[in-house]
């Protein structure tokens, strides 16, 4: 027998072994490639921090606008329920907005709710720094 035949044999031997090791472990090896690989859909440059500004103008648009509808509608006890969530929910967005442009804000209490002067102070501020906000903000 020569070398070349022993080699041959020795590959045919182990042939079926060496294929399924590799059929095994294909998955871990594949798998670590692709953690080497950057990842495409991961945004690149810098991201926002919060929701866009034109997504909390129209929030604010809209809250302020319902808050103009229900102060003349439905019954005393729950006008009152009604408007103080929508006056928490016009905080929570103003306050949004102001960190997204820059604007000085009072820090909220810890249950969040500003005081109706306070939010009507902030709501004035953001018409100044140049958001677009209905006329009914005004008397807040």
């Amino acid at each position: 027998m020569t070398l070349g035949r022993a080699a041959l044999f020795l590959l045919i031997v182990t042939a079926p072994t060496l294929i399924g090791a590799a059929f095994l472990t294909a998955p871990r090896w594949l798998a670590a490639l692709a953690g080497r690989l950057p990842d495409r859909r991961e945004p690149r440059g810098p991201q926002p921090l919060g929701r866009p500004i034109e997504q909390l103008a129209a929030d604010l648009r809209r809250l302020v606008r319902l808050h103009g509808q229900l102060a003349g509608t439905a019954h005393l006890g729950t006008r009152a329920q009604r408007m103080w969530a929508v006056e928490a929910a016009i905080g929570a967005r103003a306050i949004e907005a102001a960190d997204a442009l820059g604007v000085p804000h009072p820090v909220p209490p810890p249950d969040g709710r500003l005081s109706r002067d306070e939010l009507g102070a902030l709501l004035r501020a953001l018409a100044a720094a140049g958001l677009v906000l209905p006329a009914a903000a005004d008397t807040l």
